[in-house]
């Protein structure tokens, strides 16, 4: 462990030496992909381990859908969650109070979500500082990170954060790469562009392949804006999460008026006083939104749907989804689906598995 952290603070300051121009380009770009791969090993439970999580971290999923809650320590997370569930976090004004991962549940709308108020980051997570390394884990199975800050400290927490989480391979409100990647058994590599990419080049993505050891493969770069970072993510594909993150400033009673206004008109961003009690519903309501949550009601073939009763899914769901949803034997017997509401091109039209349902359907699933 010492020597990986050793040698990630070496390509660190390698890389900070190195002046950016054409001729280091290539030199730099090998350095970020052994960078990626030594944080990756940094990252990973060492081996017979067991699941790395250590007291209090193995929270299992439960409900429908995880939000974790990141910030540095005192910026009033554990009160929020409090406020929000019926979960009593250990609160103290000293750093690094909530030493183990805490779940609260989050009752709206007929969902139940599952809140996890994860340690004060500090920084030097992303080396295993701290409870770093199983921050970070619990994190990257989240569905949305709210991201809790000091108001009157904003910039400075919010870079931090976002550097240390940057760092372990979480992207925040970002898309996956537009790159195609596959590796095969023989063949060489064959890499296509299919417009002229901008920051890359064949010697480049040559290079770093070959460092992966990554000899077969067929790339196909769909972005003329793709970064050497971002094709660095594809080779990690499996180490790196994409999650929606809405920033939550805490503390407005502390700032000016003025200030307050341009901070609410940030993009993901929300504002509260856990303090005061003000805002505290904003946060929820917009984090439902991120979520994009959906609710598909049921029907027995000549029973009426019980609206009280709702299943909830991910937006963009399918029939197979919803089948799966209900029991996972029952896409085995599936004929068809009924479904009405706003996604049935007639009330009610008869549908296959492939189906995309949208709020408010009632679906009844016939099997054979």
């Amino acid at each position: 462990m010492v020597n990986i952290t050793e040698k990630i603070k070496e390509i660190e300051e390698e890389m900070r030496r190195t002046q950016k121009n054409k001729a280091t380009e290539y030199h730099l770009g090998l350095l970020k992909g052994k960078l990626a791969r030594l944080r990756a090993q940094l990252l990973e439970p060492a081996a017979g381990a067991g699941s790395g999580g250590g007291a209090g971290f193995d929270v299992s999923k439960s409900g429908d859908a995880r939000i974790a809650l990141v910030g540095f320590p005192s910026v009033g997370k554990s009160t929020f969650l409090s406020k929000i569930t019926k979960t009593k976090s250990e609160v103290a004004a000293y750093s690094f109070t909530t030493l183990t991962a805490i779940p609260g549940v989050l009752e709206y709308e007929g969902a139940e979500i599952q809140v996890l108020d994860l340690p004060g980051i500090i920084e030097g997570a992303a080396e295993g500082k701290g409870r770093g390394r199983q921050v970070i884990s619990a994190a990257k199975t989240s569905d949305l990170i709210l991201m809790v800050l000091d108001a009157t400290k904003r910039a400075e927490q919010r870079a931090l954060l976002e550097a240390e989480l940057e760092a372990v391979g979480i992207r925040l409100n970002k898309e996956p790469p537009n790159i195609y990647l596959k590796q095969k058994k023989a063949g060489g590599m064959k890499i296509t562009f299919q417009n002229p990419p901008k920051n890359l080049d064949e010697k480049m993505l040559y290079n770093i392949l070959r460092d992966y050891k990554m000899l077969n493969c067929e790339v196909l770069v769909r972005d003329e804006n793709a970064t050497v970072d971002e094709f660095i993510d594809v080779i990690m594909k499996d180490h790196r999460k994409y999650i929606k993150c809405l920033y939550a400033y805490n503390k407005i009673d502390s700032i000016s008026l003025e200030f307050l206004d341009k901070l609410a008109r940030e993009p993901n961003t929300v504002v509260m006083s856990c303090e005061l009690d003000l805002g505290i519903q904003d946060v929820v309501d917009r984090a439902w939104e991120e979520l994009r949550l959906i609710r598909v009601y049921t029907k027995r073939k000549g029973v009426e749907p019980d609206f009280n009763e709702a299943l909830i899914i991910r937006g963009g769901s399918t029939i197979e989804d919803v089948c799966d949803n209900i029991h996972r034997t029952i896409k085995e017997s599936f004929k068809y689906a009924m479904v009405w509401g706003a996604s049935a091109k007639h009330s009610p039209q008869r549908v296959g598995l492939s189906h995309l349902v949208t709020e408010g359907d009632v679906v009844s699933i016939v099997t054979k």
